[in-house]
């Protein structure tokens, strides 16, 4: 299957990078805040374009120094405010500071607090500030700072960094992380550094990275998908030209990065006097290039992940969730760059071909051994529970006659989900499928056998030639399928339900 094999070493990136952070917190005198940049938990962006990358390494890498580690969750009041929502979870951002915190208490991290950024008395900040502090947690207020980022002589004085809650921590390493992008963590960070200074605490500044690679090409495919994964924000990746004049080197950085540098090294000359860094990818910590061990393996994978990323911004433009012309423009540019088309996905024309034959909705899966199955929206199964269905008699060898779910299973629940509890649809949704068929494997020894197939599934391609519902989806998320859809409806009714 493309892009399935191994191509990464994750022992060796655990251990390299917990080498790298213990050096750089030794470096600013044993306290250090680390901007997190990425996901902490369930990192499937990393594992998709770079097989054999866990979704909870850098939790594992945390583990090696959890001694030392504070964890402080950033959460804009903003992003509180319009309920924005973790794209690859499908639960609000406030939803998620909850369940990081959760957690990291359950594999053993300490989490310090949660720091509200643009906070305001006005709002749903207000509220979310209360359930916190009536759960025990504790709670800072970051707010508006005029002229941030650019003007540092306000912004380091009593009207600005001053004007913040000062956070109390307790450990060497301070690990600032927030459910997404724009929370505002690198701010927390400079705040806090701003305000130890103040009261004779040393303490540096240092950023985890995940993605773009610096030491790889900026055209390479891993680095092209980690733009795709950004398209909504505009994120471009570019040689870092600070890097480039100190080292006579190439390093890939991201323009966000590299725009507020020269305004950072201010802020960090007037903090420590001199600014410990040359470039914005000397404040990066990322060993991640160095532990690629199938360059063609990462290429072919993060190539399929540019193609899915397309069809997502796609889907989510037919929502009106989503999907902006630009967005789209900018990932048929990626696309090009590297050297794909919206086509180059077997199981694409695999579900278009059997829509064809049999006249309904269709879905195809791509199993690890290559081979391409198919299924289609019938009068008691959606097309994902066929496909589901037909994957598992295929991995578990069992003949394509043979019928997993009997009719008498079926027919009860569709009762039950039209007459009982007023559902249009009778069709059986792909976890209604897999529980049917669960309870079938308790009598059923073929039944039985598919079932023990499900962990199979695992990285699997998945295109559907509709859009699909949202417990279809998620059951696919919980399988770690990789999913793409054609941006059509189902059916032509103007209100959509699951």
């Amino acid at each position: 299957m493309i892009g399935s094999r191994n191509c990464f070493d994750n022992e060796k990136y655990i251990r390299l990078q917990s080498e790298q952070i213990s050096k750089r917190i030794n470096e600013f005198g044993g306290k250090l805040y680390m901007e997190f940049g990425g996901k902490m938990f369930d990192d499937y962006h990393a594992s998709r374009v770079l097989p054999g990358f866990e979704p909870d390494s850098k939790v594992k890498m945390f583990l090696n120094l959890r001694e030392d580690a504070e964890i402080v969750i950033v959460i804009s009041a903003e992003d509180i405010a319009r309920s924005k929502v973790r794209g690859d979870l499908g639960i609000t951002y406030d939803d998620d500071v909850l369940r990081l915190i959760d957690s990291f208490r359950s594999v053993g991290l300490y989490v310090g607090s949660v720091v509200i950024t643009r906070y305001s008395e006005d709002g749903p900040a207000k509220d979310f500030r209360s359930k916190l502090e009536g759960l025990g947690i504790k709670v800072y207020a970051h707010y508006r700072i005029e002229g941030y980022p650019n003007n540092v002589d306000h912004i380091l004085s009593p009207d600005g960094f001053g004007k913040n809650d000062y956070i109390e921590t307790s450990h060497k390493l301070i690990v600032v992380t927030a459910p997404g992008p724009g929370s505002g963590k690198m701010a927390v960070c400079l705040s806090q550094i701003y305000m130890d200074s103040l009261h004779g605490v040393k303490s540096g500044y240092a950023k985890f990275e995940t993605f773009p690679v610096w030491n790889l090409p900026l055209k390479h495919p891993v680095n092209l998908a980690y733009e795709a994964a950004t398209a909504d924000l505009n994120d471009v990746n570019m040689i870092d030209p600070f890097h480039l004049e100190a080292y006579g080197k190439q390093a890939v950085n991201y323009n966000r990065d590299v725009e507020v540098f020269p305004i950072l090294n201010s802020a960090f000359e007037r903090i420590f006097g001199e600014s410990p860094y040359k470039s914005p990818t000397d404040m990066g910590v990322n060993m991640l290039g160095f532990c690629i061990s199938d360059e063609n393996g990462a290429e072919d994978a993060s190539r399929q992940e540019i193609i899915r990323r397309y069809y997502s911004a796609l889907c989510a433009k037919m929502k009106g969730t989503g999907g902006t012309t630009d967005e789209l423009y900018k990932l048929e540019l990626l696309m090009r760059q590297a050297g794909v088309s919206a086509e180059d996905r077997p199981v694409i024309a695999a579900a278009k071909a059997k829509e064809s034959s049999s006249g309904a909705p269709s879905v195809a899966i791509q199993l690890p051994d290559g081979r391409i199955v198919t299924g289609k929206t019938s009068a008691l199964l959606g097309a994902c529970s066929a496909a589901l269905l037909n994957a598992l008699k295929t991995l578990a060898g069992i003949a394509d006659d043979i019928m997993l779910i009997s009719p008498d299973i079926i027919e009860p629940i569709q009762d039950l989900k039209v007459n009982r509890l007023g559902n249009t649809n009778p069709r059986l949704h792909s976890e209604e499928t897999l529980m049917a068929l669960t309870i079938c494997a308790a009598t059923d020894p073929t039944a039985r056998k598919a079932v023990f197939q499900l962990e199979r599934l695992s990285g699997c391609e998945v295109h559907s030639t509709v859009m699909l519902s949202s417990n279809d989806e998620n059951l696919l998320r919980s399988l770690k399928m990789n999913l793409t859809c054609d941006p059509v409806y189902q059916t032509t009714n103007l209100y959509h339900r699951d």
